[in-house]
């Protein structure tokens, strides 16, 4: 397999996946139709294997949205924890580069940018939250704003007492229960 291009048989078990996902949460997407999805996403290769990517590491992605300016379907990680496959993980590489022992295998940024995803926002990982219960036991590093990170921190969510935390770490931190969400618009 080439990058970001999926075998036939890849192609079919990821659609599979994502219509059912679709089919058996449709609270996530009121008003949208899987045969517009299934379209958009049959016409977008490197979209395809984005998504491929971000369901082989853990993450479940699910349609949350249609941004009506752009025309684009939204696409969030919904597992109910930080994707398995991407915990473990410093905030970005400057982050990572500054570790003089114990380096973690990579970084959040890095991954998210290899795999053609945005880690989520803070008002995105919000609005996810509105859709139902994620990260209880879990964390998930947000896109942090760039005063923070000039100071050499990072910021991650949870829900944790009934709402959503919002919370800071050094960004070359990293913890076996911290990973990321991303998104994608198809």
């Amino acid at each position: 397999m080439s990058k970001k291009k999926l075998l036939p048989e890849q192609r079919i078990e990821i659609l599979t996946e994502l219509k059912t996902r679709f089919q058996e949460n449709m609270d996530r997407h009121k008003g949208l139709k899987w045969a517009d999805v299934e379209k958009r996403l049959e016409a977008d290769e490197a979209k395809l294997w984005s998504l491929s990517e971000m369901e082989r590491t853990g993450g479940e992605p699910d349609v949350v949205g249609f941004d009506k300016k752009s025309g684009e379907f939204i696409f969030y990680d919904c597992s109910p924890e930080s994707p398995k496959g991407r915990r473990s993980l410093c905030y970005d590489r400057a982050a990572w580069e500054s570790r003089k022992e114990h380096k973690p295998e990579g970084d959040a940024i890095t991954l998210a940018a290899a795999m053609g995803i945005q880690i989520l926002t803070e008002k995105e990982y919000r609005a996810l939250q509105q859709l139902g219960t994620f990260d209880t036991k879990t964390s998930s590093w947000l896109e942090t704003p760039s005063g923070i990170r000039k100071l050499g921190g990072a910021i991650f969510g949870d829900w944790r007492y009934g709402q959503v935390f919002i919370y800071h770490n050094g960004a070359e931190s990293y913890y076996a229960a911290r990973g990321f969400r991303g998104s994608l618009r198809v």
